[in-house]
């Protein structure tokens, strides 16, 4: 049982170290400044130079108990902690400013008396050659942050803008506050943009537009094709019931023509066409006349000249009146004549 909280309190002091370190990563010097005649002012109305974190974070983390230093012995990784920690200076407890809040700045004293105030540390800055400047976590072993601050003129700054260390000059120094873009044609759109919303808002809002967007393109898509999809079934119901009336009337005289033609073809005369076997039968006589020699001999001679066979004379064709005794070889119209009346 012993072992088991004891391994528990070890867990929960690593996750707590972690989430510890973690916050204390988002915490970086921001810009710095060696000569101060005629920027900030402290509580006294001194002015000194000064250094200025930021916490690059949406989340709030104290910096209490971290060191800075600009003793280059600091980063031999040979040291141990006290070793270092000799080498540096803490930050105190006591002020509520050290509590940084989401994307703040802390400013803190330099080449100054720690009994003056909370932020007065007495860290020694050079103002005529070159400065490191470390950040170290509380346990004095993990580095956060450093920087080399080139030599600098009076109330010139070296600040880290959009990523980028560069000296300002001292129209363009901010102290607590982020730091201005310079030369905004030599930044991306994108530093410009997080340089315009450093809390995130605008940010928020546009991602949060463009779902809605997205969301209401979709509702949008879905309902058009499903009215689109419900007119076409109604559509194709409507033709099933009720087909176009030419299309119908069209088909259906195709379909009487073509059952009259087969019926025709099929069974003659009934179908008023002509029956098969009659033609069967036709042609088969005139075969068989044409092989008697019954058929007619032409002579192969036309004719011009025309003659008068009479065989459509009226008076042949009148049987009921035909007088007997008339020749045979008479060729003109016959006129009876009347019986007398007694």
């Amino acid at each position: 049982m012993t072992n088991l909280r004891l391994l528990l309190g070890s867990l929960a002091l690593l996750g707590a170290t972690t989430v510890m370190a973690q916050g204390a990563r988002n915490i970086v010097i921001n810009e710095v400044m060696t000569s101060n005649t005629q920027s900030i002012e402290d509580e006294f109305g001194q002015r000194e130079a000064w250094i200025e974190l930021a916490n690059t974070s949406f989340s709030t983390y104290n910096v209490r108990g971290m060191y800075l230093t600009t003793n280059p012995a600091a980063l031999d990784p040979s040291l141990s902690a006290p070793e270092r920690i000799a080498l540096m200076s803490v930050i105190p407890n006591g002020d509520d400013r050290t509590n940084m809040g989401a994307r703040k700045h802390l400013l803190l004293f330099c080449n100054s008396d720690p009994a003056r105030g909370r932020l007065h540390l007495s860290v020694p800055v050079s103002t005529e050659d070159s400065t490191l400047v470390a950040l170290f976590n509380g346990n004095g072993i993990e580095l956060i942050d450093k920087v080399m601050v080139p030599p600098l003129q009076e109330n010139e700054s070296y600040a880290r803008i959009n990523g980028r260390w560069q000296v300002v000059a001292p129209d363009g120094v901010t102290p607590g506050h982020s730091n201005k873009i310079q030369r905004s044609g030599d930044v991306s759109k994108i530093d410009q943009f997080k340089e315009n919303d450093p809390h995130g808002f605008a940010m928020a809002l546009m991602a949060m537009g463009i779902v809605f967007l997205c969301l209401a393109l979709l509702w949008l898509f879905f309902t058009v094709f499903g009215m689109i999809m419900r007119h076409i079934d109604t559509a194709k119901k409507v033709a099933k019931k009720q087909p176009i009336k030419p299309i119908t009337i069209t088909v259906e005289k195709t379909a009487e023509i073509g059952h009259k033609t087969s019926n025709i073809l099929q069974e003659g005369l009934d179908k008023r066409g002509i029956d098969m076997e009659v033609y069967m039968a036709v042609i088969g006589m005139a075969l068989r006349q044409y092989e008697d020699d019954v058929h007619d001999v032409e002579s192969g001679v036309i004719t011009i000249k025309p003659k008068d066979t009479g065989w459509d004379d009226e008076y042949t064709l009148m049987t009921h009146i035909h007088d007997p005794f008339v020749p045979s070889d008479h060729h003109g119209p016959h006129i009876p004549t009347t019986p007398e009346l007694h």
